[in-house]
């Protein structure tokens, strides 16, 4: 059986390059993006299991590549987790992360919030 793939989009090497090791002792493959562009090409080629993206990392272009995810009929399904150091989150609904995270909080409960995210309703 194959491991299941997230993406990880991040710019600050921390907490990303730690999520993206957390990931890997979870048996995830993880491929890392540091430019928010790629993530809709990158996401529709390799069929990720999941997003997970650093929304303090210029917010701008990483809400516009949510915002073009969710809008692609080929990705629309794909979970996101947004990672921010802030101590106050909030998910925005509709074209918006799946879950939005303060980014210590991830790092200790990434198994939970990965169930969180995968769940199908």
């Amino acid at each position: 059986m194959t491991q299941p793939l997230a993406l990880v989009v991040y710019e600050k090497l921390l907490p990303g390059s730690q999520i993206a090791n957390r990931l890997q002792d979870l048996s995830y493959r993880v491929q890392v993006l540091n430019d928010p562009a790629l993530l809709v090409g990158c996401a529709e080629q390799s069929g990720p299991m999941l997003v997970l993206a650093d929304l303090d990392s210029n917010r701008a272009a990483i809400e516009a590549a949510i915002r073009r995810l969710k809008q692609n009929s080929a990705t629309v399904h794909v979970p996101i987790i947004g990672f921010t150091s802030q101590t106050e989150t909030d998910s925005t609904a509709g074209e918006g992360p799946t879950l939005v995270v303060n980014d210590a909080a991830l790092l200790a409960h990434l198994p939970q919030f990965l169930e969180q995210a995968l769940k199908v309703d």
